[in-house]
């Protein structure tokens, strides 16, 4: 069945039921140019979504040297052959008009167009004069999840290899850190346990802060399968908004909890109480694979549901019966994302989500798994190659034998890698920069002057004189316009590489067409770089040794031996002739790959394997070797407990609000690639607020009204819709800059209201715990156009 629907009006499509333990039915997803038929494709060429973190493998249709189209592959095990809206019309921003397809470096205060060899002497230029003037660290990286794994593998073996700074990470730093942070923390590692695989066998789905049908809708298709097939799962839901996800959980017989933002750990610490008091618990899976359980059972019982209702606001009883739903759940998903992993407790909340599945011994079999969600399609291989500050191949940087064995792979001197310190995180980064230490920025693939907290301050620190600036993009950005230099890259269909969704499988992406002008792949743009530096290995021979994207692969292949996440049964080749999607590890022990990681019992958490030590809870300092083996000597699973402590800002007289920020349906990131795509960009053509009735009524507002929201760092203007988010919180779509509405007051993107704060464990931002006020503009008083609600908004059902 070939399915060309109208994905803008109907996002998720038919349903196909099935029943627990059976396959999802496949179903392909196609959407052509108009007036293209299947029979004028000339070729298809394989690939997946670059657009979220699902991985919806897919083919490109090319005519005539063009990409005309995208169709799903049946055979894939993520999608079964159904895309969603961005897969379907994202393709179209490749061909649009505005693309960067000229180098540009700034002259007399305005960029101007110039030749690679121009623009790529005046970075080695500058990059030799810091490094001889003031060292390694005056140079850093801020990179992305869009980008391969080869081009992340040569970008940290450049950074922290040749040229021995420790200043390198990726915005995933604002969309999954906490997931590896929280997987180190229980398992010592990263590494994804589950599979979406276990949408298939679960009688419980539990989301934590995961609007899945609008973050991953390919995903929520499957859910919405189970649930129309027999015996369907029931599902709970943990958001302060009433999404679709929260209505089929209270229709499927679940539960839906509304806490307060900032109060997650809260929460869980009373569902794990209530599990504990009534002993739902596999006592034999946790005397046998995991350590800390005294403290952990100490610690939960001190957050009886009646106390922790009144931190959350929400109903006791609501706690209780949905303590009872995951604590006789006998085939337990458990699934977390930003609504988790934005908040100042971010790391010790989402923990508590892998007490829950390991407590319970739901862990390692069909049904029963974790899914510390991603937010962006790269964002594991950022992590696994080590281009966000981690070591490559989930290596130790406090294990002097992992930075030796990564340095033989590179052929390098361990003291070329610096390993002394903790690498910097992307926030520190830029409080070094906006200091003046850090004197070079390299942005490749993220647009920081509308994705960061506080932008007033971003914008201050990138347009820094003293600053000197790369940016890598395909479009001209709200980080581009403050650049030194401008590099214009390739894009996805442009260049070939491979990329790992959320549960571990990877895909082979394949150049189906030229890229324009004269832009470039982004590996071949690092490469030329590091030939311009004239890096060498300890031979003597250039730096790094591969070439191209297939030599990348090889060579970060090869580094994996060994590792959890072992690529060594993987190609190029292999993955353009195997089935679609391969999940890791794949080796000469698993050469089909591996569904689910710890089915055995067995975790990579022995102290001489491990990737982490483990940090402190509330401070998020690391905790040493020592520590580490004292605790954990078995290399079992580790229950971390944690305290709750209330959000740093927290709503008062002026500011009486709550404001959190997240994503819809249409619109990827900046909206860089989605807001030049015409049926997207219609679909969600501006910034809106979301509040309750109660709280509209209280400011004097009414559906539409324009509203101004404000906090301590500034406001912005949008028009209201009244929904179901729960009294006292507002919510607004962080997609929306400037770069389509030049010289405009920065009155529109919603981070010009969020804080400069981070989780202490993983380091990731506060997106979900600003204080804020709403109050009502007079019309007439901004341009701003009326927002026609879209069915993701509103609530419309399938």
């Amino acid at each position: 069945m070939t399915n060309d629907r109208n994905a803008i009006a109907d996002i998720w499509g038919g349903r196909t039921p099935y029943g627990p333990g059976e396959s999802w039915p496949a179903r392909v997803d196609m959407h052509l140019a108009e007036g293209v038929t299947e029979a004028d494709v000339q070729r298809w060429v394989r690939t997946a979504s670059l657009l979220h973190s699902n991985g919806d493998a897919m083919d490109i249709a090319v005519r005539d040297g063009k990409i005309v189209g995208v169709r799903g592959r049946a055979d894939d095990i993520v999608n079964r052959g159904r895309l969603g809206p961005k897969d379907l019309y994202g393709w179209q921003a490749n061909a649009s008009p505005d693309r960067l397809t000229q180098p540009l470096i700034r002259q007399g205060g305005r960029l101007v167009r110039c030749d690679w060899d121009t623009a790529m002497n005046r970075i080695v230029a500058q990059s030799k004069d810091l490094l001889g003037t003031h060292g390694p660290s005056a140079i850093a990286f801020y990179t992305s999840g869009q980008l391969f794994a080869e081009e992340y593998f040569t970008l940290a073996a450049i950074g922290h290899g040749a040229i021995g700074t420790n200043h390198m990470d990726g915005n995933t730093r604002l969309c999954t850190a906490t997931a590896a942070a929280a997987l180190k923390e229980s398992f010592a590692c990263d590494g994804q346990p589950g599979s979406y695989l276990d949408v298939d066998h679960a009688d419980v789905i539990a989301m934590f802060g995961h609007n899945v049908a609008e973050t991953q809708p390919v995903l929520w298709m499957r859910v919405l399968d189970r649930l129309a097939g027999s015996q369907p799962p029931r599902l709970i839901c943990v958001d302060p908004r009433d999404t679709h996800v929260a209505r089929a959980a209270r229709d499927s017989g679940g539960v839906h909890l509304a806490p307060l933002p900032g109060t997650n750990l809260a929460l869980m610490n009373g569902l794990l109480h209530e599990i504990v008091a009534n002993d739902w618990v596999d006592h034999a899976y946790v005397q046998a694979n995991t350590v800390g359980w005294a403290e952990l059972r100490e610690r939960v019982a001190e957050y009886p549901p009646d106390r922790v209702a009144r931190i959350c606001g929400i109903d006791a009883a609501a706690i209780r019966t949905a303590a009872g739903v995951l604590g006789k759940a006998q085939r337990l998903l458990s699934t977390v994302l930003q609504g988790f992993y934005q908040s100042h407790q971010a790391s010790a909340a989402s923990v508590q989500v892998n007490n829950l599945n390991l407590i319970r011994g739901q862990l390692g079999r069909p049904g029963a798994g974790i899914l510390q969600m991603n937010g962006q399609p790269t964002a594991e291989n950022t992590r696994e190659c080590g281009a966000d500050g981690d070591m490559s191949g989930f290596r130790n940087w406090s294990n002097d034998a992992h930075v030796a064995d990564l340095a033989k792979h590179w052929n390098l001197e361990i003291k070329q890698i610096p390993h002394m310190t903790p690498p910097t995180h992307a926030m520190q980064m830029f409080r070094y920069i906006e200091q003046g230490s850090i004197k070079m920025l390299w942005v490749s693939a993220t647009n920081p002057a509308v994705s960061l907290p506080e932008l007033a301050r971003i914008r201050s620190i990138l347009g820094q004189e003293r600053l000197f600036l790369v940016v890598q993009d395909i479009f001209p950005t709200e980080t581009t316009e403050l650049a030194d230099v401008v590099l214009p890259a390739a894009t996805w269909g442009e260049k070939t590489g491979c990329f790992t969704n959320a549960c571990r499988v990877v895909h082979l992406s394949e150049r189906a067409v030229e890229p324009p002008g004269e832009a470039r792949a982004d590996l071949d743009i690092f490469l030329d770089y590091a030939r311009g530096m004239d890096f060498r290995d300890k031979d003597g021979k250039p730096f790094p040794a591969w070439h191209d994207a297939p030599s990348a692969f090889a060579a970060w292949a090869a580094s994996t031996q060994g590792r959890p996440c072992d690529y060594t049964g993987l190609s190029h080749d292999v993955l353009r002739e195997r089935v679609s999607g391969v999940p890791w590890p794949c080796n000469a022990e698993h050469p089909d790959g591996t569904e689910r990681l710890y089915a055995d019992g067995k975790f990579s958490a022995a102290p001489d394997y491990c990737e982490s030590y483990g940090r402190d809870m509330v401070t998020g300092a690391p905790f040493e070797a020592s520590d580490y083996k004292a605790l954990n000597p078995d290399g079992k699973a580790i229950l971390r407990a944690g305290e709750y402590l209330p959000p740093h800002e927290a709503p008062s007289g002026e500011y009486p609000l709550v404001l959190i920020t997240g994503r819809t349906v249409y619109h990827f990131h900046t909206r860089t690639k989605t807001g030049r795509v015409a049926e997207l960009q219609q679909a969600a053509p501006e910034i809106w607020v979301e509040c309750s009735a109660g709280d509209a009524r209280r400011a004097g507002l009414a559906e539409g009204d324009l509203a101004e929201i404000s906090t301590a760092r500034g406001a912005v203007r949008a028009r209201l819709r009244i929904t179901g988010v729960r009294n006292g919180v507002l919510f607004l779509p962080f997609h929306y800059g400037y770069w389509d509405r030049p010289g405009a007051e920065h009155s529109r993107a919603a981070n010009e209201l969020t804080q400069t704060d981070w989780d202490p464990v993983s380091k990731q931002p506060l997106y979900k715990t600003a204080a804020a006020a709403l109050a009502k503009v007079p019309e007439g008083a901004d341009p701003v156009v009326p927002v026609q609600p879209t069915r993701a908004s509103t609530g419309a059902m399938q």
